[in-house]
Protein backbone atom coordinates (compact mmCIF):
# COMPACT_ATOMS: atom_id res chain seq x y z
CA UNK A 1 0.00 0.00 0.00
CA UNK A 2 2.47 2.21 1.07
CA UNK A 3 4.96 1.54 -2.33
CA UNK A 4 1.38 2.27 -4.66
CA UNK A 5 1.07 5.81 -2.71
CA UNK A 6 4.74 6.28 -3.15
CA UNK A 7 4.80 5.70 -6.60
CA UNK A 8 1.67 7.79 -7.36
CA UNK A 9 3.46 10.63 -5.90
CA UNK A 10 6.02 10.37 -8.14
CA UNK A 11 4.32 10.42 -10.63
CA UNK A 12 2.17 13.63 -9.62
CA UNK A 13 5.57 15.16 -8.92
CA UNK A 14 6.85 14.39 -12.50
CA UNK A 15 3.70 15.92 -14.49
CA UNK A 16 4.04 18.59 -11.91
CA UNK A 17 7.46 19.67 -13.05
CA UNK A 18 6.47 18.96 -16.60
CA UNK A 19 3.73 21.61 -16.60
CA UNK A 20 6.10 23.75 -15.02
CA UNK A 21 8.80 23.49 -17.48
CA UNK A 22 6.03 23.40 -20.52
CA UNK A 23 4.92 26.93 -19.28
CA UNK A 24 7.90 28.56 -18.93
CA UNK A 25 8.50 30.86 -21.95
CA UNK A 26 11.87 31.82 -23.82
CA UNK A 27 14.38 30.16 -26.33
CA UNK A 28 17.16 28.40 -25.82
CA UNK A 29 20.12 28.72 -28.29
CA UNK A 30 23.24 26.86 -28.78
CA UNK A 31 26.19 27.99 -30.44
CA UNK A 32 29.41 25.37 -31.71
CA UNK A 33 31.85 27.57 -34.17
CA UNK A 34 29.36 28.33 -37.32
CA UNK A 35 26.82 25.98 -35.54
CA UNK A 36 23.99 27.90 -34.20
CA UNK A 37 20.82 25.70 -32.54
CA UNK A 38 17.77 27.28 -31.37
CA UNK A 39 14.88 25.95 -29.44
CA UNK A 40 11.81 26.20 -26.95
CA UNK A 41 12.49 25.14 -23.49
CA UNK A 42 10.07 22.29 -23.71
CA UNK A 43 11.72 20.77 -26.55
CA UNK A 44 15.25 21.25 -25.27
CA UNK A 45 14.61 19.21 -22.10
CA UNK A 46 13.08 16.87 -24.17
CA UNK A 47 15.72 16.21 -26.23
CA UNK A 48 17.85 16.49 -23.18
CA UNK A 49 16.42 13.34 -21.36
CA UNK A 50 16.22 11.35 -24.22
CA UNK A 51 20.17 11.66 -24.96
CA UNK A 52 20.84 10.84 -20.98
CA UNK A 53 18.63 7.94 -21.33
CA UNK A 54 20.35 7.01 -24.95
CA UNK A 55 23.75 6.78 -23.26
CA UNK A 56 22.93 5.10 -20.39
CA UNK A 57 21.74 2.32 -22.63
CA UNK A 58 24.57 2.67 -24.37
CA UNK A 59 27.03 2.19 -21.48
CA UNK A 60 25.13 -0.66 -19.65
CA UNK A 61 25.30 -2.66 -23.04
CA UNK A 62 29.12 -1.97 -23.19
CA UNK A 63 29.62 -2.96 -19.74
CA UNK A 64 27.58 -6.10 -20.32
CA UNK A 65 29.72 -6.95 -22.98
CA UNK A 66 32.89 -6.60 -20.94
CA UNK A 67 31.76 -8.72 -18.28
CA UNK A 68 30.78 -11.51 -20.67
CA UNK A 69 33.91 -13.75 -19.87
CA UNK A 70 34.02 -12.88 -15.91
CA UNK A 71 30.22 -13.73 -16.03
CA UNK A 72 30.82 -17.04 -17.97
CA UNK A 73 33.85 -17.83 -15.70
CA UNK A 74 31.68 -17.50 -12.75
CA UNK A 75 29.10 -19.50 -13.87
CA UNK A 76 31.42 -21.90 -14.98
CA UNK A 77 32.69 -22.05 -11.41
CA UNK A 78 29.75 -22.10 -9.85
CA UNK A 79 28.74 -25.30 -11.74
CA UNK A 80 31.75 -26.78 -11.16
CA UNK A 81 31.21 -25.79 -7.32
CA UNK A 82 27.01 -27.37 -7.67
CA UNK A 83 29.01 -30.56 -8.69
CA UNK A 84 31.23 -30.14 -6.05
CA UNK A 85 28.81 -30.01 -3.17
CA UNK A 86 26.37 -32.88 -5.04
CA UNK A 87 28.95 -35.35 -4.52
CA UNK A 88 30.18 -34.81 -1.46
CA UNK A 89 25.97 -34.69 -0.51
CA UNK A 90 25.82 -38.00 -1.94
CA UNK A 91 29.27 -39.32 -1.01
CA UNK A 92 28.96 -38.91 2.63
CA UNK A 93 25.60 -40.38 2.40
CA UNK A 94 27.06 -43.35 0.77
CA UNK A 95 29.59 -43.78 3.61
CA UNK A 96 26.52 -43.48 6.31
CA UNK A 97 24.94 -46.42 4.82
CA UNK A 98 28.38 -48.28 4.23
CA UNK A 99 28.85 -48.46 0.45
CA UNK A 100 32.41 -48.28 -0.22
CA UNK A 101 32.53 -48.02 -3.87
CA UNK A 102 30.00 -45.26 -4.19
CA UNK A 103 31.81 -43.43 -1.55
CA UNK A 104 34.89 -43.86 -3.00
CA UNK A 105 33.60 -42.59 -6.78
CA UNK A 106 31.82 -39.93 -4.93
CA UNK A 107 35.16 -38.72 -3.43
CA UNK A 108 37.22 -38.72 -6.59
CA UNK A 109 34.13 -36.38 -8.04
CA UNK A 110 34.31 -34.26 -5.27
CA UNK A 111 38.29 -33.90 -5.40
CA UNK A 112 37.46 -33.00 -9.12
CA UNK A 113 35.24 -30.05 -8.73
CA UNK A 114 35.72 -28.97 -5.59
CA UNK A 115 39.32 -29.58 -4.37
CA UNK A 116 39.76 -27.01 -2.26
CA UNK A 117 36.59 -27.67 -0.42
CA UNK A 118 37.53 -28.93 3.38
CA UNK A 119 34.02 -31.19 3.11
CA UNK A 120 35.92 -32.73 0.12
CA UNK A 121 38.98 -33.99 2.33
CA UNK A 122 37.25 -34.54 4.96
CA UNK A 123 34.91 -37.48 2.45
CA UNK A 124 38.23 -38.88 0.86
CA UNK A 125 39.48 -39.48 4.09
CA UNK A 126 36.66 -41.29 5.28
CA UNK A 127 36.39 -43.29 1.77
CA UNK A 128 39.75 -44.46 2.22
CA UNK A 129 39.06 -45.50 5.86
CA UNK A 130 36.18 -47.28 5.05
CA UNK A 131 38.44 -48.91 2.17
CA UNK A 132 40.84 -49.65 4.46
CA UNK A 133 43.05 -47.63 2.77
CA UNK A 134 45.44 -46.36 6.14
CA UNK A 135 47.77 -44.81 4.36
CA UNK A 136 45.45 -42.72 1.73
CA UNK A 137 43.35 -42.10 4.99
CA UNK A 138 46.40 -40.31 6.42
CA UNK A 139 47.73 -38.42 3.69
CA UNK A 140 44.27 -36.91 3.43
CA UNK A 141 44.26 -36.03 7.23
CA UNK A 142 47.82 -34.53 6.95
CA UNK A 143 46.60 -32.25 4.13
CA UNK A 144 43.81 -31.72 6.00
CA UNK A 145 46.36 -30.61 9.19
CA UNK A 146 48.04 -27.88 7.49
CA UNK A 147 45.26 -25.93 6.65
CA UNK A 148 43.80 -23.70 8.87
CA UNK A 149 40.01 -24.17 8.93
CA UNK A 150 40.74 -27.83 9.35
CA UNK A 151 43.63 -27.97 11.43
CA UNK A 152 42.23 -29.53 14.38
CA UNK A 153 39.84 -32.33 12.07
CA UNK A 154 43.16 -33.41 10.56
CA UNK A 155 44.68 -33.72 13.88
CA UNK A 156 41.63 -35.57 15.16
CA UNK A 157 41.91 -38.12 12.32
CA UNK A 158 45.76 -38.71 12.69
CA UNK A 159 44.82 -39.29 16.35
CA UNK A 160 42.33 -42.25 15.71
CA UNK A 161 44.80 -43.31 13.03
CA UNK A 162 47.68 -43.63 15.41
CA UNK A 163 45.56 -45.46 17.95
CA UNK A 164 44.54 -47.83 15.03
CA UNK A 165 48.17 -49.02 14.26
CA UNK A 166 48.48 -49.36 17.73
CA UNK A 167 50.81 -46.09 18.07
CA UNK A 168 50.10 -44.66 21.09
CA UNK A 169 53.60 -42.26 21.13
CA UNK A 170 52.59 -40.73 17.79
CA UNK A 171 48.53 -40.58 19.22
CA UNK A 172 50.17 -38.69 22.30
CA UNK A 173 52.03 -36.21 20.34
CA UNK A 174 49.38 -35.42 18.03
CA UNK A 175 46.92 -35.14 21.18
CA UNK A 176 49.35 -32.52 22.38
CA UNK A 177 49.35 -30.28 19.26
CA UNK A 178 46.06 -30.53 19.13
CA UNK A 179 45.29 -29.42 23.23
CA UNK A 180 48.37 -26.46 22.48
CA UNK A 181 45.27 -25.22 20.00
CA UNK A 182 42.27 -25.53 21.84
CA UNK A 183 42.56 -26.50 25.50
CA UNK A 184 38.82 -26.58 25.39
CA UNK A 185 39.39 -30.29 23.17
CA UNK A 186 37.75 -33.23 25.41
CA UNK A 187 39.10 -36.10 23.24
CA UNK A 188 43.09 -34.18 23.40
CA UNK A 189 42.81 -33.69 26.87
CA UNK A 190 41.53 -36.85 27.56
CA UNK A 191 44.17 -39.04 25.70
CA UNK A 192 46.66 -36.57 27.42
CA UNK A 193 45.36 -37.03 30.88
CA UNK A 194 46.00 -40.57 30.54
CA UNK A 195 49.22 -40.45 29.01
CA UNK A 196 50.07 -38.89 32.03
CA UNK A 197 48.51 -41.22 34.22
CA UNK A 198 50.17 -43.89 32.65
CA UNK A 199 53.80 -42.54 33.07
CA UNK A 200 53.45 -41.37 36.92
CA UNK A 201 53.14 -37.52 35.50
CA UNK A 202 50.58 -36.90 38.27
CA UNK A 203 52.17 -32.61 38.05
CA UNK A 204 50.88 -32.96 34.58
CA UNK A 205 47.74 -34.58 34.94
CA UNK A 206 46.82 -32.38 38.01
CA UNK A 207 47.15 -29.43 35.60
CA UNK A 208 45.17 -30.50 32.95
CA UNK A 209 42.36 -31.49 34.73
CA UNK A 210 42.39 -27.74 36.43
CA UNK A 211 42.25 -26.64 32.76
CA UNK A 212 39.41 -29.05 32.10
CA UNK A 213 37.83 -27.70 34.89
CA UNK A 214 38.23 -23.90 33.69
CA UNK A 215 37.07 -24.60 30.62
CA UNK A 216 33.56 -26.57 31.41
CA UNK A 217 34.34 -29.96 30.24
CA UNK A 218 33.27 -31.33 33.49
CA UNK A 219 31.09 -30.08 36.74
CA UNK A 220 32.23 -29.70 39.92
CA UNK A 221 31.64 -32.70 41.40
CA UNK A 222 33.57 -34.50 38.50
CA UNK A 223 36.24 -32.30 39.11
CA UNK A 224 36.59 -33.30 43.22
CA UNK A 225 36.62 -36.61 42.77
CA UNK A 226 39.00 -36.94 39.77
CA UNK A 227 41.62 -34.82 41.50
CA UNK A 228 41.12 -36.80 44.69
CA UNK A 229 41.93 -39.61 42.96
CA UNK A 230 44.89 -38.43 41.50
CA UNK A 231 45.99 -37.31 44.49
CA UNK A 232 45.45 -40.67 46.24
CA UNK A 233 47.70 -42.19 43.19
CA UNK A 234 50.59 -39.79 43.74
CA UNK A 235 50.37 -40.26 47.99
CA UNK A 236 50.66 -43.77 47.55
CA UNK A 237 53.40 -43.51 44.90
CA UNK A 238 55.55 -41.36 47.40
CA UNK A 239 54.45 -43.26 50.99
CA UNK A 240 58.19 -44.64 51.05
CA UNK A 241 59.91 -41.69 49.11
CA UNK A 242 58.32 -38.76 50.12
CA UNK A 243 55.92 -38.82 53.64
CA UNK A 244 55.44 -35.41 53.52
CA UNK A 245 53.99 -34.91 50.23
CA UNK A 246 52.31 -38.18 50.59
CA UNK A 247 50.87 -37.17 53.55
CA UNK A 248 50.06 -33.54 51.95
CA UNK A 249 48.50 -35.24 48.67
CA UNK A 250 46.47 -38.36 50.97
CA UNK A 251 44.72 -35.35 53.32
CA UNK A 252 43.87 -33.42 50.44
CA UNK A 253 41.98 -35.92 48.52
CA UNK A 254 40.00 -37.70 51.44
CA UNK A 255 38.67 -34.06 51.84
CA UNK A 256 37.64 -33.59 48.19
CA UNK A 257 36.51 -37.74 48.17
CA UNK A 258 35.88 -39.42 51.57
CA UNK A 259 34.38 -41.94 49.66
CA UNK A 260 37.61 -43.17 48.30
CA UNK A 261 39.00 -46.26 49.59
CA UNK A 262 42.59 -46.25 49.38
CA UNK A 263 42.83 -42.63 50.25
CA UNK A 264 40.71 -43.21 53.28
CA UNK A 265 42.50 -46.14 54.55
CA UNK A 266 46.08 -44.16 53.75
CA UNK A 267 44.47 -41.08 55.25
CA UNK A 268 43.95 -43.58 58.49
CA UNK A 269 47.10 -45.05 58.67
CA UNK A 270 49.31 -41.35 58.60
CA UNK A 271 46.49 -40.48 61.00
CA UNK A 272 47.05 -43.82 63.56
CA UNK A 273 51.21 -42.99 63.00
CA UNK A 274 50.42 -39.56 64.53
CA UNK A 275 48.20 -41.17 67.68
CA UNK A 276 45.16 -39.65 66.27
CA UNK A 277 43.22 -42.69 66.70
CA UNK A 278 39.50 -40.69 66.55
CA UNK A 279 39.90 -39.08 63.51
CA UNK A 280 41.76 -42.52 61.79
CA UNK A 281 38.51 -44.37 63.15
CA UNK A 282 36.03 -41.79 61.36
CA UNK A 283 38.03 -41.43 58.39
CA UNK A 284 37.38 -45.27 58.19
CA UNK A 285 33.90 -45.37 59.48
CA UNK A 286 32.55 -42.67 56.51
CA UNK A 287 33.87 -44.66 53.54
CA UNK A 288 32.90 -48.08 55.04
CA UNK A 289 29.03 -46.78 55.51
CA UNK A 290 29.09 -46.00 51.48
CA UNK A 291 31.37 -49.41 50.19
CA UNK A 292 32.71 -51.75 53.36
CA UNK A 293 35.91 -53.42 51.78
CA UNK A 294 38.72 -55.47 53.58
CA UNK A 295 41.09 -53.14 53.38
CA UNK A 296 39.02 -50.73 55.50
CA UNK A 297 38.46 -53.40 57.69
CA UNK A 298 42.33 -53.95 58.30
CA UNK A 299 43.10 -50.58 58.57
CA UNK A 300 40.22 -50.13 61.42
CA UNK A 301 41.78 -53.56 62.87
CA UNK A 302 44.86 -51.65 63.37
CA UNK A 303 44.25 -48.29 63.91
CA UNK A 304 46.01 -48.25 67.30
CA UNK A 305 49.29 -50.15 67.17
CA UNK A 306 49.90 -52.59 70.23
CA UNK A 307 46.91 -53.43 70.65
CA UNK A 308 46.18 -57.39 70.94
CA UNK A 309 44.10 -59.99 68.86
CA UNK A 310 41.02 -59.87 71.42
CA UNK A 311 41.13 -56.05 71.13
CA UNK A 312 41.40 -56.19 67.39
CA UNK A 313 38.43 -58.43 67.18
CA UNK A 314 35.96 -56.17 69.53
CA UNK A 315 37.26 -53.22 67.34
CA UNK A 316 36.15 -54.94 64.22
CA UNK A 317 33.07 -56.31 65.93
CA UNK A 318 31.95 -52.89 66.49
CA UNK A 319 32.62 -51.97 62.80
CA UNK A 320 30.99 -54.12 61.20
CA UNK A 321 27.88 -53.38 63.30
CA UNK A 322 27.59 -50.31 61.34
CA UNK A 323 26.51 -52.18 58.39
CA UNK A 324 24.77 -55.34 60.04
CA UNK A 325 24.35 -58.45 57.90
CA UNK A 326 27.23 -57.38 54.96
CA UNK A 327 29.62 -60.26 53.87
CA UNK A 328 32.70 -58.19 54.32
CA UNK A 329 31.57 -57.35 58.20
CA UNK A 330 31.65 -61.09 58.34
CA UNK A 331 34.75 -62.23 56.68
CA UNK A 332 36.41 -59.33 59.12
CA UNK A 333 35.01 -60.55 61.99
CA UNK A 334 35.91 -64.04 61.18
CA UNK A 335 39.50 -63.15 59.90
CA UNK A 336 39.50 -61.50 63.36
CA UNK A 337 38.09 -63.78 65.79
CA UNK A 338 40.54 -66.38 63.95
CA UNK A 339 43.54 -64.75 64.74
CA UNK A 340 42.03 -64.43 68.41
CA UNK A 341 41.80 -68.16 68.35
CA UNK A 342 37.91 -67.63 68.80
CA UNK A 343 36.75 -70.33 66.92
CA UNK A 344 33.08 -70.31 67.72
CA UNK A 345 32.69 -66.22 67.14
CA UNK A 346 34.56 -66.90 63.90
CA UNK A 347 32.07 -70.26 62.76
CA UNK A 348 28.78 -67.80 63.85
CA UNK A 349 29.64 -65.46 62.08
CA UNK A 350 30.42 -67.28 58.80
CA UNK A 351 27.15 -69.45 59.22
CA UNK A 352 24.40 -67.02 57.36
CA UNK A 353 27.38 -67.64 53.82
CA UNK A 354 28.10 -71.35 54.43
CA UNK A 355 25.08 -72.70 52.27
CA UNK A 356 26.61 -70.68 49.11
CA UNK A 357 29.85 -69.99 50.10
CA UNK A 358 31.82 -67.27 48.32
CA UNK A 359 36.33 -68.06 47.93
CA UNK A 360 36.98 -65.93 50.74
CA UNK A 361 34.15 -67.27 52.95
CA UNK A 362 35.46 -71.21 51.97
CA UNK A 363 39.20 -70.41 52.82
CA UNK A 364 38.07 -69.13 56.08
CA UNK A 365 36.29 -72.45 56.96
CA UNK A 366 39.44 -74.48 55.80
CA UNK A 367 41.60 -72.31 58.23
CA UNK A 368 39.60 -72.64 60.73
CA UNK A 369 39.33 -76.12 60.68
CA UNK A 370 42.98 -76.97 60.22
CA UNK A 371 43.85 -74.56 63.20
CA UNK A 372 41.11 -75.32 65.42
CA UNK A 373 41.32 -79.31 65.53
CA UNK A 374 43.85 -80.27 62.71
CA UNK A 375 41.51 -82.07 60.41
CA UNK A 376 43.61 -81.93 57.49
CA UNK A 377 40.51 -83.62 55.83
CA UNK A 378 37.99 -80.88 56.38
CA UNK A 379 40.29 -78.34 55.46
CA UNK A 380 40.68 -80.08 51.57
CA UNK A 381 37.27 -80.67 51.10
CA UNK A 382 36.37 -76.59 52.13
CA UNK A 383 39.61 -75.69 49.66
CA UNK A 384 38.02 -77.92 47.25
CA UNK A 385 35.02 -75.70 47.65
CA UNK A 386 37.10 -72.55 47.22
CA UNK A 387 38.10 -73.87 43.59
CA UNK A 388 34.09 -73.77 42.84
CA UNK A 389 32.77 -71.40 45.18
CA UNK A 390 31.79 -67.49 44.24
CA UNK A 391 34.33 -65.32 43.48
CA UNK A 392 34.59 -62.51 45.46
CA UNK A 393 34.45 -58.62 45.01
CA UNK A 394 37.63 -57.34 43.05
CA UNK A 395 38.84 -54.05 41.43
CA UNK A 396 37.02 -54.14 38.18
CA UNK A 397 37.25 -51.45 35.37
CA UNK A 398 36.30 -52.65 31.72
CA UNK A 399 36.39 -55.63 32.00
CA UNK A 400 39.68 -55.98 33.82
CA UNK A 401 40.20 -57.50 37.30
CA UNK A 402 43.43 -56.40 39.00
CA UNK A 403 44.99 -57.53 42.56
CA UNK A 404 44.89 -53.59 43.64
CA UNK A 405 43.30 -50.32 42.97
CA UNK A 406 44.53 -48.29 39.69
CA UNK A 407 43.62 -44.32 39.08
CA UNK A 408 43.22 -45.44 35.42
CA UNK A 409 41.93 -48.16 33.44
CA UNK A 410 44.38 -50.22 31.30
CA UNK A 411 41.87 -51.24 28.67
CA UNK A 412 40.48 -47.63 27.72
CA UNK A 413 42.14 -45.19 29.97
CA UNK A 414 39.48 -43.70 31.34
CA UNK A 415 40.22 -42.23 35.64
CA UNK A 416 38.65 -43.21 37.96
CA UNK A 417 37.03 -46.62 36.15
CA UNK A 418 38.15 -49.36 39.03
CA UNK A 419 35.35 -50.42 40.64
CA UNK A 420 34.56 -52.82 43.76
CA UNK A 421 32.46 -55.37 42.70
CA UNK A 422 32.26 -58.76 41.49
CA UNK A 423 33.63 -59.46 38.07
CA UNK A 424 31.06 -60.38 35.51
CA UNK A 425 32.77 -63.68 34.38
CA UNK A 426 32.11 -65.11 38.04
CA UNK A 427 28.60 -63.99 37.78
CA UNK A 428 26.02 -66.64 38.00
CA UNK A 429 23.94 -68.20 35.67
CA UNK A 430 19.99 -68.40 34.99
CA UNK A 431 19.72 -71.88 33.86
CA UNK A 432 21.82 -74.05 37.15
CA UNK A 433 23.09 -73.49 40.40
CA UNK A 434 26.96 -71.90 40.09
CA UNK A 435 27.86 -74.64 42.24
CA UNK A 436 26.77 -78.33 42.74
CA UNK A 437 27.79 -80.38 46.22
CA UNK A 438 29.78 -83.48 45.21
CA UNK A 439 29.10 -86.91 47.31
CA UNK A 440 32.88 -86.65 48.23
CA UNK A 441 32.34 -82.96 49.58
CA UNK A 442 29.15 -84.07 51.51
CA UNK A 443 30.78 -86.90 53.19
CA UNK A 444 33.98 -85.27 54.27
CA UNK A 445 31.60 -81.82 55.31
CA UNK A 446 29.55 -84.38 57.23
CA UNK A 447 29.84 -85.01 61.30
CA UNK A 448 31.42 -87.63 61.87
CA UNK A 449 28.71 -90.81 63.64
CA UNK A 450 29.32 -92.40 66.71
CA UNK A 451 29.83 -96.57 66.71
CA UNK A 452 27.49 -98.65 68.06
CA UNK A 453 27.68 -102.00 68.74
CA UNK A 454 24.23 -103.78 67.45
CA UNK A 455 23.98 -107.45 67.28
CA UNK A 456 23.93 -108.77 63.57
CA UNK A 457 20.95 -109.29 61.85
CA UNK A 458 19.11 -112.94 62.59
CA UNK A 459 17.47 -113.27 59.29
CA UNK A 460 19.77 -112.01 56.47
CA UNK A 461 17.32 -113.13 53.81
CA UNK A 462 14.90 -110.08 54.86
CA UNK A 463 17.22 -107.39 53.87
CA UNK A 464 17.42 -108.75 50.44
CA UNK A 465 14.74 -109.31 48.29
CA UNK A 466 14.10 -113.10 47.23
CA UNK A 467 14.62 -114.49 44.10
CA UNK A 468 11.75 -114.20 41.32
CA UNK A 469 9.08 -117.13 41.84
CA UNK A 470 9.70 -118.76 38.35
CA UNK A 471 12.79 -119.37 38.37
CA UNK A 472 13.88 -122.52 41.25
CA UNK A 473 15.47 -121.70 44.39
CA UNK A 474 18.91 -122.90 44.25
CA UNK A 475 20.36 -125.85 46.72
CA UNK A 476 22.24 -125.35 49.60
CA UNK A 477 25.45 -126.38 48.83
CA UNK A 478 25.50 -124.48 46.13
CA UNK A 479 24.68 -121.37 48.11
CA UNK A 480 27.24 -122.27 50.74
CA UNK A 481 30.15 -122.44 48.69
CA UNK A 482 29.18 -119.18 46.06
CA UNK A 483 30.96 -116.61 47.12
CA UNK A 484 29.75 -113.29 48.15
CA UNK A 485 28.09 -111.52 44.39
CA UNK A 486 30.67 -108.79 43.08
CA UNK A 487 29.72 -105.00 44.21
CA UNK A 488 28.85 -102.49 41.75
CA UNK A 489 31.73 -100.40 42.69
CA UNK A 490 35.33 -101.86 43.76
CA UNK A 491 35.66 -99.03 46.48
CA UNK A 492 32.00 -99.60 47.71
CA UNK A 493 31.68 -101.38 51.24
CA UNK A 494 30.12 -104.70 51.02
CA UNK A 495 26.37 -105.75 52.15
CA UNK A 496 25.64 -106.48 55.17
CA UNK A 497 24.21 -109.77 54.66
CA UNK A 498 28.07 -110.55 53.48
CA UNK A 499 29.12 -109.95 56.94
CA UNK A 500 26.99 -112.73 58.73
CA UNK A 501 27.98 -116.16 59.03
CA UNK A 502 27.21 -118.33 56.36
CA UNK A 503 23.58 -120.28 57.44
CA UNK A 504 21.86 -123.14 55.27
CA UNK A 505 19.11 -121.53 52.93
CA UNK A 506 15.56 -122.98 53.39
CA UNK A 507 13.39 -123.14 50.80
CA UNK A 508 10.51 -121.01 51.47
CA UNK A 509 7.76 -119.09 49.78
CA UNK A 510 8.87 -115.67 48.85
CA UNK A 511 8.09 -112.91 51.49
CA UNK A 512 7.01 -109.64 50.75
CA UNK A 513 10.25 -107.13 50.98
CA UNK A 514 10.37 -105.13 54.55
CA UNK A 515 12.48 -102.53 54.90
CA UNK A 516 14.53 -103.25 57.69
CA UNK A 517 13.94 -100.75 60.66
CA UNK A 518 16.85 -98.04 61.44
CA UNK A 519 17.62 -99.82 64.65
CA UNK A 520 18.73 -103.06 62.94
CA UNK A 521 21.19 -100.78 60.25
CA UNK A 522 24.72 -101.47 60.81
CA UNK A 523 26.64 -98.83 62.38
CA UNK A 524 29.39 -97.58 60.27
CA UNK A 525 30.81 -94.17 59.10
CA UNK A 526 29.01 -92.55 55.99
CA UNK A 527 30.56 -94.49 53.23
CA UNK A 528 32.74 -91.77 50.76
CA UNK A 529 30.54 -93.22 47.68
CA UNK A 530 27.29 -93.86 47.35
CA UNK A 531 25.49 -96.29 45.11
CA UNK A 532 23.11 -95.22 42.74
CA UNK A 533 19.12 -95.81 44.42
CA UNK A 534 17.52 -94.78 40.74
CA UNK A 535 19.46 -97.82 38.92
CA UNK A 536 18.03 -101.76 39.97
CA UNK A 537 20.79 -103.99 41.13
CA UNK A 538 21.12 -106.66 38.52
CA UNK A 539 21.10 -110.46 39.43
CA UNK A 540 24.49 -111.44 39.95
CA UNK A 541 26.11 -113.73 37.23
CA UNK A 542 27.71 -116.81 37.69
CA UNK A 543 31.10 -116.46 38.57
CA UNK A 544 33.53 -118.15 35.96
CA UNK A 545 36.00 -120.70 36.68
CA UNK A 546 38.99 -118.52 35.59
CA UNK A 547 38.63 -114.92 37.62
CA UNK A 548 39.43 -112.31 35.08
CA UNK A 549 41.90 -109.33 36.04
CA UNK A 550 39.97 -106.12 36.68
CA UNK A 551 41.94 -103.22 36.50
CA UNK A 552 41.16 -100.29 38.43
CA UNK A 553 39.15 -97.24 36.88
CA UNK A 554 41.89 -94.96 36.43
CA UNK A 555 44.71 -97.66 35.28
CA UNK A 556 44.99 -97.37 31.58
CA UNK A 557 46.54 -101.01 31.62
CA UNK A 558 48.42 -102.69 28.80
CA UNK A 559 46.61 -103.80 25.30
CA UNK A 560 46.28 -107.15 25.63
CA UNK A 561 47.09 -107.47 21.82
CA UNK A 562 50.16 -105.65 22.22
CA UNK A 563 51.53 -103.53 19.12
CA UNK A 564 51.17 -104.81 15.70
CA UNK A 565 54.21 -105.46 13.98
CA UNK A 566 53.83 -106.47 10.23
CA UNK A 567 57.07 -108.76 10.34
CA UNK A 568 55.61 -110.58 12.98
CA UNK A 569 52.35 -111.25 11.39
CA UNK A 570 54.67 -112.54 8.30
CA UNK A 571 56.61 -115.29 10.18
CA UNK A 572 53.11 -116.53 12.69
CA UNK A 573 51.53 -119.68 11.43
CA UNK A 574 49.20 -119.58 8.75
CA UNK A 575 45.37 -119.26 9.33
CA UNK A 576 43.76 -122.73 9.52
CA UNK A 577 41.47 -124.28 6.32
CA UNK A 578 37.93 -123.52 6.52
CA UNK A 579 36.37 -126.64 6.71
CA UNK A 580 33.21 -127.56 4.98
CA UNK A 581 32.01 -126.20 1.44
CA UNK A 582 33.55 -122.67 1.90
CA UNK A 583 36.43 -125.08 2.47
CA UNK A 584 35.94 -126.84 -0.55
CA UNK A 585 35.14 -123.53 -3.05
CA UNK A 586 38.61 -122.22 -1.64
CA UNK A 587 40.80 -125.06 -2.87
CA UNK A 588 38.84 -125.21 -5.87
CA UNK A 589 38.99 -121.79 -6.48
CA UNK A 590 42.88 -121.74 -5.65
CA UNK A 591 43.28 -124.25 -8.22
Amino acid sequence: MIRIILFLLLIALGAAGAAWIAEQPGDVMLSWGSLKLTTKLPVFVLGLGIVVVAAMMLWAILRGLWRTPERMRKGRRERRQARGRHAITQGLLAIGHGDSSAARIHAEAARKHAAHDPLALLLHAQSAQLDGDREGAQRAFRAMAEREDTRLLGLRGLFIEAQRADDPVAAVMVAEEALKLSPSSSWASHAVLGFCCAKGDWAGALKILDNNQSAGLIDKATYRRQRGVLLTARALELEKVDRDLSRESVMEAVKLAPTLVPAAVLASKFESESHQIRRSMRLVETAWLTQPHPDLADAYAHVKLGDSARQRLVRVETLAAKMPGHIEGALAIARAAIDASEFTKARDALAPFIAAPTQRVALLMAEIERTEHGDSGRARAWTLRAVRALHDPAWTADGYVSDRWRPVSPVTGRLDAFQWQTPVAALPSDKAGAIESSAFEEAMLATPRRAVVLEPPKDADAEEPAPSPVAPAPSAAPAASDPAPVAEQDNAPPPAAAETAPVEAVPAPAPTPVPAPAESAPSRPAPLFRSRQDIPKAVPAPIPAVIPLIRAPDDPGVDDDGPADEFAEQIGPPKAQAGGWRGFLSRWGGD
